[in-house]
């Protein structure tokens, strides 16, 4: 530190320095040790494949002369292909050699060993040669002679030479390599005793650093700490008001729709409520009266009869008017037609008591209320899609009405629940209708079975299932959603099962669940009390 104080040298430039030097002591031995490596891979690449290839050569060179000699001994031709098969890689393993050391095939010595080579190689055709003249005696003799002897040993002589002058020159140059890895290693302890000083100062300096850092860390840590603090207590109020303005936004969504949609609910039932009253009326005089015309027409055919059997025919004119009326069809005829508008005002009559049993929605009481007539109303209004149109068929309605009693109820807000799913129904029928249509499939005969019943005593069970194509699980789940239809834009609001669902479990305190799958047409079950509790 007293050094440092008397250089003045600020902590960066003493770190740039020690860096520096670093960098000049250790790039020249990264370069050495390269170097070496490097020879020494030299080594291991040629040096030791030479020997190897030495080994080779020597094991090769004994197998063919083995193979001529039991060629010779045996006359068998196999021992002949058996040296055809080895000499070839005896060739490649000399020009291997060669090409890995030159010089050391350049000398006195190896071309002795190349003419003692030859030597070997041209008896022992010549043997091959006698063998195939059925001459193996002499084969033997020209294998096992002097001569053969001495050249052999010479090659092997020259061989082993080679080999040894081979090995000489691998531990000349492994040597050399150890001498040069002692520097280096000597080099390297010399540059770590000359820059550990330097790299103590540095880190001395380094935890000096990291001392005041850590200070400042722990400072900005506790800053950061309370600015999160205050950070996550405005985000928890700013998400709390947020929870209060959506549930107030959907709240106000919600009271909207219903607000519109029992608005116009209000004004049908009013429209209804008016027409069936005008309707009702003159339906009600035409029926009061029609009973009476019936009497008074019979009274009249009774006359008719009356005056005919006291025979008048000598009147040609009232014979003549008899004929141009057909009176007899007209007496006939009358009881019929008067039959006919009797039927026909009395279906006016009830298709209007059902319309005004239908206008109840803004009444805002409880009343006991009989759940078929409901149900009936619902049909009636619906009777026109029901039938059959072009390239519609029927929908067939079946009808299982079992034992209720009269159930406390908004009767209004039930007739819209009916409604609603009837439409549902009718729409996904006709929908399905027109896929097996377009695909050519069988015809299928569309119905909606309604079911009814008794549980428990204390509630009552509408059950409502069609036949159609049925929806999946992801329908399913967001079925009473708000706003969610599958219907293409202008056919569907999204909002008739959302506002049943209110009816039935907000308003009645009851259930309504949806059972359907693919293919297997959808069925409503609607349960609410026969009695509401105050």
């Amino acid at each position: 530190m007293l050094l440092l104080n008397k250089l003045r040298l600020v902590p960066s430039q003493i770190v740039t320095v020690t860096v520096l030097l670093t960098l000049l002591l250790f790039i020249p031995q990264i370069l050495l040790n390269w170097q070496a490596y490097y020879n020494f891979n030299s080594i291991t690449k040629h040096e030791f494949q030479l020997q190897r290839l030495s080994d080779e050569i020597t094991y090769l060179d004994e197998v063919l002369t083995m193979s001529a000699r039991m060629n010779a001994a045996t006359g068998n031709f196999i021992w002949e292909e058996r040296y055809r098969k080895f000499e070839p890689q005896l060739d490649i393993a000399i020009k291997e050699s060669i090409k890995l050391a030159p010089q050391v095939y350049e000398n006195e010595n190896a071309q002795k060993i190349d003419a003692a080579n030859q030597r070997l190689v041209a008896i022992e055709y010549q043997s091959f040669e006698l063998v195939r003249n059925n001459q193996k005696e002499i084969a033997q003799l020209l294998l096992f002679n002097s001569e053969y002897e001495k050249q052999k040993q010479i090659y092997a002589d020259g061989v082993a030479k080679r080999k040894r002058n081979i090995s000489l020159q691998l531990q000349q140059k492994v040597d050399d390599y150890y001498k040069r890895l002692f520097w280096a290693i000597l080099e390297s302890i010399i540059s770590l005793v000359m820059l550990i000083p330097a790299w103590l100062l540095v880190l001395h300096l380094l935890q000096q650093y990291l001392k005041a850092k850590k200070f400042a860390q722990a400072a900005l840590e506790e800053t950061n700490y309370r600015l999160e603090m205050q950070v996550a207590e405005r985000t928890a109020k700013l998400k709390h008001k947020n929870i209060q303005l959506q549930q107030t936004l959907q709240e106000l969504q919600h009271a909207q729709v219903q607000l519109i949609q029992t608005e116009k609910m209000s004004s049908l039932g009013q429209l209804v409520a008016g027409v069936a009253h005008e309707i009702n009326n003159p339906v009600n005089f035409i029926y009061g009266n029609v009973m009476h015309v019936k009497e008074y027409s019979q009274q009249l055919l009774t006359l008719i009869n009356l005056y005919q059997q006291q025979n008048f025919n000598y009147n040609s004119e009232i014979t003549s008017l008899i004929n141009k009326i057909d009176l007899e069809f007209i007496l006939d005829d009358m009881p019929k037609v008067l039959s006919s508008m009797t039927v026909g005002t009395e279906r006016i009559r009830e298709i209007v008591l059902t319309l005004r049993n239908f206008s109840r929605l803004d009444e805002a009481e409880m009343k006991p209320v009989d759940i078929h007539e409901g149900i009936d109303s619902a049909l009636l209004i619906l009777q026109y899609r029901l039938k059959e149109k072009h390239k519609q068929q029927e929908i067939a309605i079946i009808k299982d009405y079992g034992d209720l009693p009269l159930v406390e109820c908004y009767a209004g807000g039930l007739n819209q629940v009916f409604m609603n799913i009837f439409s549902n129904a009718i729409d996904a029928l006709y929908e399905w209708e027109a896929e097996c249509f377009k695909g050519n499939a069988k015809k299928h005969l569309s119905s909606i079975i309604v079911h009814t019943e008794v549980t428990n005593e204390e509630c009552v069970i509408i059950s409502i299932k069609d036949n159609g194509p049925g929806m999946t699980e992801e329908v399913k789940t967001r079925l009473f959603d708000p706003f969610f239809t599958t219907k293409p834009v202008g056919k569907g609001t999204g909002l008739g099962l959302s506002i049943s669902y209110q009816i039935i479990v907000e308003k009645h305190k009851g259930k309504i669940q949806c059972i359907s799958a693919p293919g297997k047409g959808t069925e409503f079950l609607i349960e609410i009390p026969i009695n509401q509790t105050r």
